[in-house]
């Protein structure tokens, strides 16, 4: 069964005002649209175009709720859709974060609700028992994001280049370089110099401070995007952060991976991401919000890792499938701009639900049971029935699914 599913686009202060509706030719409501949610999550479930298919269900989350069997297949057991696709469209940067493991999930959830701690609450760091790992696709010409520390000699050099830029000055302090300098070249120092920045301790808001005066007379990339925060955080100590994390420009279609642990935050651009369907958000600077320190180190994994792109294979002409090696989500791209002139045939082994939005021109699916065919804008929820899909037609369209299933 193909069911057409739609919703409104989350208004998020950081959210483009023209991006998503850009892109899906809808009509812009005047107010930032951050993320449009297609799935069953709780706080936003997509909308059911018609309900006469699902037994009278509104939204997706109902009728999931009220008919496992056919929505979820092989997944009725869990009885919830474990992803969720959105399309991302940032104008401003977003908050640092990371995300925890399924045990420190579980472990993490279990604990709070044990000492009472209300689910809405803004203390609260575990909002369910799910990990949250997440790939991110770009649309855009470029999507800017941070992700993973940088290897330490790269800091190290960011920072020493900083006490040479502060030298040439008539009046150069370069005491808070150097102390910064020498506790990251320090046993564990790219944990101690996190814990210290992200604790405001004493000499943090001197050395922001110091930082944001000297990014603003670099053009080099990591200074630059020192300058960028500093003009939305002003203070904040995500500034300095920003400097022991890798910085990355993704072209259109490059993708990266989140997985747990790993520090991020997505600066600028638009693109479709996917991940687990969770709360589970432990920031880590660039917010007004919680953050819980200690939490935060615990679930932070401080290995320096090189940018994590996420490769895509390509099993057909016409299928991009991007999927990591420690997540249970598929992201599948069908697209007759990878063929040249020729007309799309290709066939993707659904065997689990799944959610197709088409980004452009007309994509036609065909399954098992049916058929849809969508264009420029529309997205439908697959159920498991249909099997293998095959996609014919013109356009672009983004299949979201469950790999462990196929």
């Amino acid at each position: 069964m193909f069911v057409g599913i739609t919703n409104t686009p989350r208004p998020y202060a950081w959210g483009s005002r023209t991006a998503i509706s850009d892109l899906l030719g809808t009509q812009p409501s005047g107010e930032p649209e951050a993320e449009l949610w297609l799935g069953a999550h709780p706080g936003s479930p997509s909308i059911i175009l018609d309900s006469s298919q699902t037994g009278g269900a509104k939204d997706l989350a109902e009728w999931i709720a009220n008919d496992p069997h056919t929505t979820l297949g092989p997944l009725a057991t869990d009885g919830r859709l474990p992803f969720l696709l959105k399309v991302l469209a940032a104008a401003s940067p977003l908050s640092l974060q990371a995300h925890p493991t399924p045990e420190q999930a579980i472990d993490g959830f279990g604990r709070e609700d044990k000492l009472g701690v209300p689910l809405a609450a803004g203390e609260r760091n575990y909002k369910d028992a799910y990990p949250k790992p997440e790939l991110i696709y770009a649309l855009s010409p470029t999507f800017d994001a941070l992700c993973g520390f940088r290897p330490l000699d790269e800091t190290l050099a960011i920072v020493s280049a900083l006490i040479d830029l502060d030298m040439s000055r008539q009046d150069p302090q370069p005491q808070p370089l150097e102390d910064l300098y020498q506790m990251l070249a320090a046993p564990d120092g790219l944990r101690t110099s996190f814990e210290w920045l992200i604790s405001r301790q004493a000499g943090v808001a001197t050395l922001v401070g110091l930082v944001t005066e000297l990014a603003g007379s670099s053009a080099t990339p990591p200074l630059a995007i020192a300058r960028a925060l500093a003009s939305e955080y002003p203070g904040d100590p995500g500034i300095v952060i920003s400097l022991l994390i890798n910085g990355v420009t993704l072209a259109s279609g490059e993708a990266l991976y989140l997985p747990a642990g790993n520090i991020h935050a997505y600066l600028e651009g638009l693109g479709i991401e996917l991940m687990t369907a969770s709360d589970n958000v432990l920031r880590g600077g660039l917010t007004t919000k919680h953050i819980d320190v200690p939490e935060l180190v615990g679930v932070l994994d401080f290995t320096p890792v090189p940018v994590p792109y996420l490769r895509a294979s390509k099993p057909a002409d016409g299928v991009e499938v991007f999927q990591p090696d420690d997540a249970d989500f598929a992201l599948v791209r069908i697209s007759a701009s990878e063929i040249g002139d020729s007309e799309l045939d290709a066939s993707y082994p659904l065997g689990a639900p799944g959610i197709v939005i088409c980004t452009a021109g007309s994509i036609a699916i065909a399954g098992a049971e049916s058929s849809v065919t969508l264009e420029r804008g529309e997205s439908v929820y697959v159920t498991p029935s249909e099997g293998s899909l095959a996609f014919s037609g013109s356009g672009t369209a983004f299949l979201a699914t469950i790999a462990r299933a196929l």
